[in-house]
């Protein structure tokens, strides 16, 4: 089975650029404390990496 990450807005996006508000829009995060959960794969952790002082990420 593959790899899933569970990714959580740990902080707000207010005062953030853009493309960061972007990313965490397409990652599906809209409130704060809000988790959701992917596949494990090159392109959401390149997001993951962009707006990794915004979010916690918990391997499952």
């Amino acid at each position: 089975m593959a790899k899933k990450l569970e990714i959580t807005l740990t902080r707000s996006v207010i005062g953030r650029t853009q493309d960061q508000r972007a990313t965490v829009k397409t990652l599906g995060l809209k409130k704060l404390h809000q988790t959701v959960v992917h596949d494990d794969n090159a392109a959401i952790r390149g997001m993951v990496n962009k707006v990794a002082h915004l979010v916690t990420v918990k391997e499952q």
